[in-house]
């Protein structure tokens, strides 16, 4: 198993660093805060404020599997949103933090998904998703398992190094807007996400 992790070697995917688009964001703040608040209309308002961005995520992390998943974005956010009701406790501060835990919850229905479709064959997984194109359906879903496996492992080390690869590669939000999600300054999450990054590579080359 890696050490705790210092340093980056060798290159992984980067994450978009492309601004998310703009959106009603005092709006949906609004009916956020209502949500935790209990209120039984506010999901039915957010819905149609968030679903685009949503649709968005949703094709950002299907990109990233093998061609011929069964799952469609509208399938995905429809699963995602789905959990995310039961998540009314959760401090949603604006779209950025709902965005980023959206994220989360995408890529656990996608993890869920692969182990259940594959909980019995013994396919080697990738050391790093990079080829899509030469991997079966059975290996890349192994290395979306193996992933997963990974930043839980990371998670326990340094859980904020975890949740900067959430939001960096999986939700693809900037330096600047992951800062805003885990309370430090963007310098901060360049450092963490160069140091993350290091560590899984490592990770999935055991």
């Amino acid at each position: 198993m890696p050490a705790s992790p210092t340093a980056c070697p060798a290159p992984v995917p980067a994450a978009t660093t492309a601004p998310l688009p703009p959106a009603d964001d005092h709006e949906i703040t609004h009916w956020l805060a209502a949500w935790r608040a209990g209120d039984p209309d506010a999901m039915e308002q957010l819905m149609p404020l968030l679903h685009d961005r949503l649709r968005d995520l949703a094709g950002r992390h299907l990109r990233r599997e093998h061609d011929g998943h069964t799952l469609s974005p509208t399938a995905l956010v429809h699963e995602a949103w789905l959990r995310l009701v039961d998540q009314r406790v959760a401090a949603f501060e604006d779209r950025t933090h709902f965005l980023s835990l959206a994220s989360r919850v995408m890529r656990r229905v996608l993890v869920d998904h692969a182990r259940r479709t594959h909980a019995h064959k013994r396919t080697t997984p990738l050391a790093w998703p990079t080829d899509l194109a030469a991997a079966s359906p059975e290996t890349w879903a192994l290395t979306v398992i193996a992933v997963d496996d990974a930043l839980q492992r990371l998670a326990a080390i340094e859980a904020r190094l975890a949740r900067v690869v959430e939001c960096r590669f999986f939700a693809g939000l900037t330096e600047e807007e992951t800062g805003r999600v885990l309370g430090v300054t963007a310098r901060t999450v360049h450092r963490d996400w160069l140091r993350a990054r290091g560590w899984l590579e490592m990770a999935l080359r055991e």
